[in-house]
């Protein structure tokens, strides 16, 4: 019986070697086995499609307090931003108007990339494979000064789905994963048997690895690198089918990636190759610190005409 276990256990470390070797070494799948996206050659919304009637009523189901918790971080000064981006906001004032009642009003203008800062959604046309991004649109058959002509984050539409936080942080017994810590298939995997939880398609997985804890407090290694999952928590975490994935980092995945020769490879896979939605910087300590692992999820991206992606404010409902 020892022998035999033995055994199995060897057998499970060969093959958590094995895909540890096959990710360092992944490159990016050919055209023909990513397009037609499964949605077909035509979509333009990838996972949003699980967006139906049933999606929506599954995840009223799941609110039993009403209790609204805040996943969306504040614009502003002082907010961690990745150092290529800005964000300025100046107010105005917008009128003094004559008449009895005083009317005064102010209004402000913000210069900033809109889809990219703060909490924020990734729509297909932020990343891409060599020139081509999600169905294998060409860049330069979608490209403006005004915007793409495709698959723009005005056609996602509202999102209410089931929500399933996945605490990892908590399932290792930390209030914060290391600076690059790699999330695994199995960390996934057992923290959602630890909450007694399993993922269903149209699900927004939200990982918790305490790095939102940083925000605004130390910006700098905020935004230096992070935890994150790797290439093959990712393609595990696409085989489930989710509508989107997020987590209280910048960029979801392990930054930087321990293959020095890949770069941001969990947003291809994720954006690119499933159609999956990234959802970035959320805070989530709240939700962490209650114990929430199952709520609905509401958010709707800005309908920014050709926009990469939106900053949101999303809640969880409980």
């Amino acid at each position: 019986m020892i022998k035999q276990l033995r055994v199995s256990l060897a057998g499970v470390v060969f093959a958590l070697a094995a895909g540890a070797v096959a990710a360092q070494g992944w490159r990016p799948p050919a055209e023909a086995q990513r397009c037609p996206s499964k949605w077909g050659a035509g979509d333009e919304r990838g996972a949003a499609n699980h967006m139906k009637p049933e999606t929506v009523l599954r995840a009223t189901r799941l609110i039993r307090t009403g209790e609204v918790i805040e996943l969306g971080h504040v614009l502003g000064p002082g907010m961690a931003n990745n150092p290529a981006r800005v964000f300025s906001l100046v107010t105005k004032r917008s009128a003094q108007a004559p008449g009895v009642n005083q009317r005064g009003g102010n209004e402000e203008i913000v210069t900033t990339e809109l889809g990219q800062v703060g909490t924020q959604f990734d729509a297909f046309p932020h990343q891409m494979i060599a020139n081509r991004m999600y169905n294998c649109i060409k860049l330069e058959d979608v490209e403006t000064r005004n915007g793409f002509t495709k698959l723009g984050v005005e056609k996602i539409g509202m999102i209410f789905t089931r929500g399933v936080l996945i605490d990892v942080a908590g399932f290792k017994g930390v209030e914060m994963l290391g600076d690059n810590y790699e999330i695994t298939v199995a960390d996934l995997q057992q923290a959602l048997a630890k909450q007694n939880l399993s993922l269903l398609p149209g699900d927004a997985v939200i990982l918790h690895t305490g790095w939102g804890k940083l925000w605004g407090k130390d910006n700098g290694r905020y935004v230096k690198s992070n935890p994150g999952i790797g290439i093959a928590a990712a393609e595990w975490l696409a085989k489930q089918d989710p509508l989107l994935v997020g987590a209280d980092t910048p960029p979801v995945e392990v930054s930087p990636n321990p293959d020095k020769q890949l770069s941001l490879p969990v947003h291809q896979i994720m954006l690119v190759v499933n159609g999956i939605h990234l959802l970035e910087n959320l805070k989530l300590e709240e939700l962490a610190a209650k114990s929430v692992h199952e709520f609905a999820l509401t958010m709707q991206p800005l309908k920014m005409q050709g926009g990469t992606g939106s900053t949101v404010a999303p809640a969880a409902i409980r």
